[in-house]
């Protein structure tokens, strides 16, 4: 006897051997090849935004997907000289919102963080070293014979 049962969020679905057997009527539907939101970036061909799209990993359905999509949509149809300056709460919003998950959201810490990259990062055994008051050994210099 097939049955389901909720547990929180989740639903249980037991199923028989028989259930298994049985032919599904499952019916698919095919692409619409007028869709909008297949097979296209971020910005849909009339300037909105696909929400869709995997480029925004999930973002805008996440527990702050409402914040960001309101930051995002701002940002997208700012008309403000520096881009974006009249979205400061939006995403103020949704920093605050990603705070309350920082196991979905983690946050960079300066201290914690990788070296970024730069001059500072080159490791320090395989670059010579000298002191200014010495002189480097060559085959070329005499006193270093």
């Amino acid at each position: 006897m097939s049955y389901c049962k909720q547990e929180g969020k989740d639903r249980i679905i037991f199923v028989t051997k028989e259930d298994h057997e049985a032919p599904s009527n499952a019916e698919l539907i095919e692409d619409d090849p007028n869709d909008p939101y297949e097979d296209h970036g971020l910005i849909l061909p009339n300037g909105d935004i696909n929400w869709n799209c995997p480029c925004l990993g999930g973002m805008a359905s996440g527990p702050c997907g409402q914040q960001f999509k309101e930051a995002f949509s701002c940002f997208h149809y700012s008309k403000e000289e520096v881009k974006g300056s009249d979205c400061v709460e939006n995403f103020r919003s949704m920093q605050e919102c990603m705070q309350k998950y920082p196991e979905l959201y983690p946050q960079e810490d300066d201290n914690d963080s990788a070296p970024s990259g730069g001059a500072d990062t080159a490791p320090t055994d395989s670059v010579p070293t000298s002191s200014p008051d010495s002189t480097p050994a060559t085959t070329e210099n005499p006193a270093a014979s």
